[in-house]
């Protein structure tokens, strides 16, 4: 059976009752946001931050740290199969969110939290976070746990982030995209500033076991940068087995597997029919979106922003 073919069957056992009471329960919420430290985060993860914070990291943990829209979802593919060692099979295992938990996020019941997820897996884990480093539960460096971290362009970032929130039903409206231009030039989108994120882990990769990857080098080459995971978490893949990756891990075959695509989620969640969750997966379509004057803006804020810092991103012309 094929992968793809292997991943529907599977998800036709999914449990449809807890969807539909997912969805149910979301038409009542009312959605609002908070603030950690001068970041804007989602109310219910400021609410739920003593016990997030508090978070117990395990020694043989791996981070996947991501400003959102930057290829986590890729990254989490990526990394899952690498630990698997290809097994694509197992890889289908159940969709990515439910396997790599989100330790941000506290949704609403019948659906678990990521801390409540994370504490019944068993190790090796493998987890994700949007948190900036300077939110980052402590444990994750008591323990010295591996950290994957993928940083996009800011352009393709913010446009990726505008449709994400179009039709994510837990954030925000982003209004239109001139009005998302300027949330995300201030820093008050959610999650804070990209600005802010890209250097703090930057700055934290000599301090920790950080593996600063880039999107657009995903792009460039995808075996190249498996291959650098993998020596990074200290697995040594055969030929067939990063072959295998490589293509169960291509936009295309993501598009269309139902364990990354999110389809699974209730449109109450995720409306994908405003935009697809998997939209373009490319680097410059920035170039479709912004203003002569607002490229102009971004570039100068950024001049200044990223002055003095020796971190470089591509594709910004």
């Amino acid at each position: 059976m094929l992968p793809i073919a292997a991943c529907a069957s599977l998800l036709k056992r999914m449990d449809p009752v807890m969807m539909e009471l997912l969805a149910k329960a979301l038409e009542k919420v009312t959605f609002t946001m908070g603030e950690m430290e001068g970041v804007p985060l989602p109310q219910d993860t400021c609410d739920a931050w003593e016990t997030i914070h508090n978070f117990q990291a395990r020694e043989d943990d791996i981070i996947i740290a991501t400003y959102p829209k930057a290829g986590t979802t890729w990254a989490q593919e990526i990394l899952d199969l690498i630990m698997l060692e290809g097994d694509t099979l197992k890889a289908c295992r159940a969709p990515c969110f439910i396997k790599i938990p989100f330790i941000d996020l506290v949704p609403i019941k019948p659906m678990k939290s990521g801390v409540e997820l994370a504490n019944k897996m068993e190790s090796p884990r493998l987890l994700k976070t949007h948190f900036p480093i300077q939110l980052v539960p402590p444990s994750f460096w008591e323990k010295n746990v591996k950290v994957v971290y993928v940083a996009r362009n800011a352009k393709d970032c913010m446009v990726s982030y505008y449709y994400f929130q179009k039709m994510n039903k837990g954030l925000p409206d982003p209004g239109t995209w001139d009005e998302y231009f300027s949330t995300f030039m201030s820093g008050k989108a959610p999650w804070g500033s990209w600005f802010d994120h890209v250097i703090g882990w930057w700055n934290a990769r000599e301090k920790h076991q950080i593996l600063y990857t880039f999107y657009e080098d995903l792009i460039e080459d995808l075996e190249r940068e498996i291959r650098r995971m993998a020596k990074f978490l200290g697995k040594d893949l055969s030929e067939e087995a990063i072959e295998k990756i490589k293509q169960h891990t291509s936009f295309q075959a993501m598009k269309d597997n139902p364990m990354t695509n999110f389809t699974v989620l209730p449109k109450a969640v995720f409306d994908q029919s405003v935009t697809p969750f998997m939209r373009k997966g490319k680097v410059g379509d920035w170039k479709n979106h912004f203003l002569v004057s607002q490229n102009e803006v971004f570039d100068a804020t950024y001049k200044k922003r990223m002055e003095g810092v020796d971190l470089t991103f591509r594709d910004l012309l």
